[in-house]
């Protein structure tokens, strides 16, 4: 029997491989959602398969293990929040220090919203690093240090305007925050309302040196 080569076709690309895309890409919000709110080592993938509608035995069509998944689900929470990050702390419209409350008040806005069940996946996975794959901890590392070269960029235009004193620690400060942010954020969800980040900020907004 001869096998016709098929010419391919210019234009869009196959129905196919827009769906494969898609459906890729709906596991991957769907496992953020789930694994925000319930960790990676509790957590199973048919919940996340159902949501979507994807049969288990397809889940390895899309990614080569529940280790990668997860990996692509880290990175995808990474980009979005990083892009958070920016909008508030890259806004002109308002100094330093009151970017870093709005990020803040955001933040009390959205957990607020999910009743206080969805915290930080990055911070999640944080507390449970030892139940993880290995590869796990050297992300986790490398997207906190992202979230911190950030915030002390923050710091250090706060001052150049003179709201911080010129003689302030900003990578050290920007340790701090993360420290005490992920902190606040778990808290935040243990007593289900929005008090430890509010008085996080408001304690660490003082003790700033001016």
């Amino acid at each position: 029997m001869t096998t016709l080569a098929t010419k391919p076709r210019r234009g869009r690309p196959p129905k196919v491989a827009r769906e494969n895309h898609d459906t890729r890409a709906e596991l991957i919000r769907s496992g953020l959602e789930h694994l925000t709110e319930f960790g990676f080592s509790s957590s199973g993938i048919d919940p996340i398969l159902k949501k979507v509608g994807v049969p288990k035995g397809s889940f390895y069509h899309y990614f080569a293990s529940k280790e990668d998944f997860g990996e692509k689900v880290i990175a995808h929470y990474d980009e979005y929040f990083s892009g958070k990050l920016d909008l508030h702390f890259l806004n002109t419209d308002y100094s330093p220090l009151q970017r870093l409350q709005h990020f803040v008040d955001d933040a009390v806005q959205g957990m607020t919203r999910h009743n206080f069940k969805r915290g930080c996946l990055v911070g999640n996975l944080g507390q449970e690093v030892d139940a993880l794959p290995l590869g796990f901890r050297a992300q986790l590392t490398t997207i906190f240090m992202g979230w911190q070269q950030r915030v002390e960029t923050c710091l250090i235009e706060a001052q150049t305007c003179g709201e911080l004193d010129q003689n302030a620690d900003c990578t050290q400060a920007a340790e701090f925050f993360w420290i005490g942010w992920e902190g606040a954020v778990s808290r935040a969800k243990l007593v289900q309302h929005a008090e430890p980040l509010l008085l996080f900020i408001q304690y660490f907004l003082q003790a700033l040196p001016k």
